[in-house]
């Protein structure tokens, strides 16, 4: 009897040394949806590759040929002189294709077997953005691409101090159109919305009209020119005023606004009128 439970104990010993040895059944398991972190990644928006033109800078080398490093101003008709291969034209290429140009005139020519050229551009002048009004630095700036208003504002040295936070957009097409949008530069801002509509590109113009105004005089503490609010009523001019003076009265205060004919009329208003750009109030003396 004790040699048939040692033999069982045995045998069961290399049953279970067997079953370890044995790689482990596959269990098949169910296919899950992807996490949303393996989940592929949306496809970034292309944008379109810088096409050289008149004005811009390039700086041109070949590869263990230094004799013909070159730097010059693409000309009015889109081309450079470059040593041995004279004029090339370069205007409307990108960089990929003007190197790939410049190098297949070396070749062809037999200058420099299987050339490696490559090209640099020092100047961007051909894509150009024109900020006008009341920026501090009006005039034409070069962008590489498509730009934020923000960024040309602040290339321009911002905003002045009399200059309206409404900011007009002029878009030309390829077809001698143009097209008007009107940026709200504070909402811009505060939304952090930089969307095709915020966003300009050569040729385009951003004009900074002067912050609207409205006039206010008459028994008034500080009469004179100031900055018209958002839905700004009469009584919120008299407070910018500096308030009646003791003479003053609400009772019968006018406002004198410019028609659609262009000829000033005078209307009286009552404290809660809102007023428009250009107003001007006037603020009569109390007879009691």
């Amino acid at each position: 009897m004790k040699t048939t439970f040692a033999t069982l104990a045995i045998g069961a010993g290399v049953a279970a040394l067997v079953a370890c040895s044995q790689p482990p059944a596959r269990v098949k398991q169910a296919r899950t949806a992807p996490s949303a972190a393996e989940a592929p990644a949306a496809s970034a928006p292309v944008i379109a590759e810088y096409r050289l033109g008149p004005g811009d800078v390039v700086k041109i080398s070949v590869y263990d040929n230094p004799d013909l490093t070159t730097e010059a101003e693409i000309g009015r008709d889109g081309t450079i002189g470059f040593p041995l291969i004279g004029e090339v034209p370069l205007g409307g290429h990108s960089r990929r294709e003007a190197q790939e140009s410049i190098a297949q005139r070396l070749h062809a020519g037999g200058f420099v077997p299987n050339p490696h050229v490559t090209l640099l551009i020092s100047q961007y002048h051909s894509r150009q953005v024109t900020v006008m009004g009341e920026v501090s630095k009006p005039g034409n700036y070069p962008v590489k691409r498509a730009t934020s208003i923000a960024e040309i504002l602040a290339a321009a040295g911002g905003i002045t101090a009399k200059g309206s936070n409404h900011v007009t957009v002029i878009k030309r097409d390829g077809n001698g159109g143009a097209t008007r949008h009107d940026v709200d530069v504070n909402e811009l801002f505060a939304s952090g919305d930089l969307g095709a509509g915020a966003l300009v590109d050569t040729n385009d113009i951003v004009f900074v009209p002067p912050k609207p105004v409205f006039y206010i005089y008459g028994e008034v503490r500080q009469p004179g020119a100031y900055p018209l609010a958002p839905a700004m009523t009469v009584r919120q001019a008299l407070s910018v005023g500096g308030g009646l003076t003791v003479r003053g009265t609400e009772r019968g205060m006018r406002v004198e606004r410019r028609g659609s004919d262009g000829r000033l009329q005078a209307r009286t208003v009552e404290p809660y009128d809102r007023l428009q750009a250009n107003d001007v109030v006037y603020v009569p003396e109390s007879w009691f």
